[in-house]
């Protein structure tokens, strides 16, 4: 287990670290190949279905990395990231890095892969995955398209508020909330990459405090989450707090990359689109306020074992989780900080 998640590592900090296409599409490659055991641990179908999936749309993905790369060194000897790209190679870039993400409308396969797979996979699925994607998008953003990518961030951040609407899947809930957030990276990775970077950082950050908040409840579907209260009442405060940091709600953490995008938008005079967003974002909004109602505010109908989980010593380590909380949560006073 060790080995596989040190290739995964190392795949991630490849690609980030390459300036040479072929060695980014080598650490893509270790990534994808190192999760597949990952998610395929569990030996059950819907596991080996979700394994299945991801290798087809990420090997899919590499392909079209490779053959855009190679395009592009055929038509100007150059092989470097930053160098211009002609203009089939970086249509077919935007199309794969779109499909490695999972940036709508090339977003169907993330939802499956994480319902079949663990908590814990999910987690790295939904953070340490998007690492490799977005670099590559940050380092040849002056290449690709801007209206394409402002389409499907707008598209995607519809898609996530629309998609989880319906559902009572916490993971399935996590990953069209990951789509939405992606598409407000996607729609300011052309203008600002500076807030592209700090968006995709505080998202990881919230993400990571809320899976870790799932992980430690056991909390698989929505009903689940009802019974938090009897694990640890300080959990249920954490994890109320960080769903509605990753809505977005002031004053917590998750307000300073919608309030900085909305700004630059507005500035960039994308006002009809921003206001789509904004209205997208109330529906993700809708289904992590369904969340945090559920986990502290409602007693469900089922019996519950003992009155006081919390007295018995947790398996889970719960150490982890306090950093990222603590961050989801009391960043927003440290903004200008952040933008300097």
């Amino acid at each position: 287990y060790m080995v596989i998640l040190s290739t995964l590592a190392t795949g991630t900090i490849i690609t980030m670290t390459s300036y040479h296409w072929l060695m980014a599409w080598v650490g893509l490659e270790l990534n994808t190949l190192a999760i597949i055991p990952i998610i395929s641990t569990m030996h059950h179908p819907r596991s080996t279905e979700a394994a299945t999936k991801y290798f087809l749309t990420q090997a899919a993905a590499s392909a079209l990395i490779l053959f855009s790369s190679m395009t592009n060194a055929w038509n100007t000897g150059s092989w470097d990231i930053t160098q211009p790209l002609t203009s089939p190679s970086y249509i077919l870039l935007t199309m794969a890095l779109a499909m490695k993400l999972g940036l709508a409308p090339l977003h169907f396969w993330l939802p499956e892969v994480i319902q079949g797979s663990t908590m814990t996979t999910a987690f790295i699925i939904t953070t340490w995955q998007k690492i490799a994607p977005m670099s590559l998008i940050f380092l040849t953003m002056n290449n690709l398209s801007t209206s394409v990518f402002l389409l499907m961030g707008l598209l995607s951040s519809l898609v996530g508020g629309w998609g989880g609407l319906n559902q009572t899947q916490t993971r399935k809930i996590m990953a069209y909330s990951s789509i939405a957030h992606l598409g407000w990276m996607a729609t300011i990775s052309s203008i600002m990459t500076n807030i592209l970077i700090m968006n995709l950082l505080i998202y990881l950050i919230m993400t990571t405090s809320v899976f870790l908040s799932l992980i430690i409840s056991k909390s698989k579907t929505v009903q689940d989450t009802t019974s938090t209260w009897t694990l640890s009442p300080t959990l249920t405060i954490i994890m109320l707090l960080s769903l509605l940091s990753l809505g977005g709600l002031p004053p917590l953490t998750g307000f300073i990359p919608k309030w900085l995008i909305m700004e630059e938008l507005i500035l960039q005079n994308f006002n009809l689109l921003i206001s789509m967003m904004a209205a997208s974002s109330l529906l993700s909004l809708y289904f992590y306020l369904r969340l945090t109602y559920t986990t502290a505010l409602t007693l469900s109908p089922n019996t519950t074992q003992t009155k006081f989980k919390w007295r018995f010593y947790p398996n889970t380590p719960t150490m982890f989780i306090t950093t990222p909380a603590t961050i989801s949560i009391f960043l927003l006073p440290m903004t200008p900080l952040i933008l300097l």
